[in-house]
């Protein structure tokens, strides 16, 4: 590194319960590094931050007259050898018993605050005063979430993320536009089901990591306190808790987001497929996920998650589905995943009464000719309406793994072309697992895979996205008439033993 050169590092409070943090200030201690880390300490992240550490950081002695003594101390004392051990003794022992700080002086970092951190004025003083200093530093920065503007600061969760706000003049009147009532999120469709199964299966344990409001948990971890478990944002303990649940004969339910859940993998794998244990996973936002951009979209889950042994992938087409679908994974044994978007359902009407799947049975949603369209989960509507106007077959696919592969036997046999649409990546998707079958068996017909690209998809409606993606069902239907226009024009070759692929992109 060039001589003289430091690094600053903000970190929300809300970060120190994942592992990583703690990697990084051990490293960061051990090097000796000029380093600022700057911790802003809001009492939450997301939503109200949970765990001991939580509760550790809240036992703050925020003491100017403390403050002063401490640095004007050192000055005096420091000329003074045996009283500055005394005194640093000391006061170690006072920290240890009022202040957060021992944590990070035991870790080597030299430890400053807390401090205001909306006094502008003081925290750019204490800053510039900490770039002096040699080796890691780090301030503890006290913030309110949502500061300086009232409706945040009265409902910090709630307008974590902005949604669309009504058109008024005064902006303290400005609330968010309440959603249409008549159709229930995904989300929400999971919570009801949730509390429905804990209210006749006292195994049921519900687990999430720092996701209680997005993931529509809040019913229940008000309904079942004692069988709730927020870990904070933890994915990876979140994984490993259900994993030991599951050995102890309960039923552990995980509520996490798809772009989260990759933070997991290895716990998913080693922890809970690699023993074949009863652990279901609510996969929410799944897919593209709009305003919310890359870092949240679901674009990899089914890529992922197919590859490992044990599991079985199910995608839901509608609201109904869904609770079918998770009904069906939390009695199967063994580790199962239900994983749907975000946003409303499709209104379709929800039957009280759950249903089990046939476990990798495919459902027929459309007869048609020469183009079978196999879609999975959110692409199956898009996916029937580029139908009607193509005259192809529709099969809603519902399991990723294991596939119908009877079904799609079927569909090679009486049709010309087969279609595969997913909200997921083409590479290594459901697609991919088609095409797999397909190489498998021999069978020689053309395939088209329709999915999201090989690229990070920007933020933007959700409906633009998938246009812009070729998965609305314009997209859907020009991709299949321009390549059954090369069929029509070009038959392929017979007597190659290879299943021809073809991926739209």
């Amino acid at each position: 590194f060039e001589t003289g050169r430091k690094v600053a590092a903000i970190i929300g409070d809300g970060a120190m319960t994942a592992g990583m943090a703690f990697e990084a200030l051990h490293h960061a201690a051990h090097t000796r590094a000029n380093m600022l880390v700057v911790l802003n300490d809001n009492n939450m992240s997301i939503s109200h931050n949970e765990g001991g550490l939580s509760t550790y950081f809240s036992k703050i002695w925020a003491s100017k007259l403390y403050t002063t003594m401490r640095e004007g101390g050192k000055k005096v004392l420091s000329a003074i050898p045996p009283a500055w051990e005394f005194a640093r003794r000391t006061e170690e022992h006072m920290k240890g018993m009022v202040s957060p700080g021992t944590l990070f002086e035991e870790m080597g970092f030299n430890y400053i605050g807390p401090i205001d951190g909306h006094d502008l004025h003081d925290l750019v003083h204490t800053i510039g005063n900490l770039s002096e200093l040699e080796g890691p530093q780090l301030v503890h920065v006290m913030t309110k979430k949502g500061k300086g503007y009232a409706p945040a600061e009265a409902d910090p969760v709630t307008y974590h993320a902005l949604g669309k706000l009504a058109s008024q003049q005064n902006e303290k009147n400005l609330q968010p536009v309440p959603p249409k009532k008549e159709t229930p999120t995904y989300s929400q469709v999971f919570g009801d089901w949730l509390c429905d199964t804990a209210s006749s299966d006292i195994r049921l344990i519900g687990i999430t990591p720092a996701m209680c409001e997005g993931s529509g948990m809040v019913a229940f971890a008000q309904q079942f306190p004692d069988r709730y478990h927020d870990v904070a944002i933890a994915e990876q303990h979140a994984v490993t808790l259900a994993a030991g649940l599951a050995c102890d004969g309960l039923k552990p339910v995980v509520a996490i987001y798809s772009t989260f859940l990759q933070r997991a993998y290895d716990q998913f794998i080693h922890d809970v497929a690699l023993q074949n244990l009863d652990v279901l996973f609510a996969i929410d936002r799944a897919g593209l996920v709009g305003e919310d951009g890359a870092t949240h979209a679901g674009s990899f889950d089914l890529s992922f998650l197919r590859a490992v042994p044990n599991i079985i992938i199910m995608a839901p087409s509608d609201e109904n589905e869904t609770r079918n679908m998770l009904y069906t994974g939390y009695h199967h044994q063994g580790p199962a995943a239900v994983r749907y978007p975000r946003g409303k359902g499709q209104g379709t009407q929800i039957s009280e009464q759950m249903v089990p799947l046939d476990i990798g049975k495919a459902k027929l949603r459309r007869h048609g000719n020469r183009v079978a369209i196999l879609a999975f989960g959110s692409m199956v509507a898009p996916s029937l309406k580029a139908a009607e106007a193509l005259g192809a077959t529709v099969v809603d696919m519902r399991f990723v793994k294991p596939l119908d592969e009877q079904c799609i036997r079927d569909m090679a046999n009486s049709h010309e072309l087969i279609v595969t649409v997913e909200e997921n990546t083409i590479a290594g998707g459901a697609g991919s697992a088609v095409t797999e079958y397909l190489t498998r068996q021999g069978i020689v017909m053309p395939v088209l895979q329709l999915g999201l690209p090989d690229r990070f998809i920007a933020h933007g409606k959700h409906t633009e996205l998938l246009s812009s993606c070729g998965l609305d069902s314009n997209g859907i239907e020009n991709a299949i008439a321009d390549r059954m226009k090369l069929i029509d024009h070009k038959q392929p070759r017979q007597d190659t033993l290879i299943a021809k692929s073809v991926v739209h992109k």
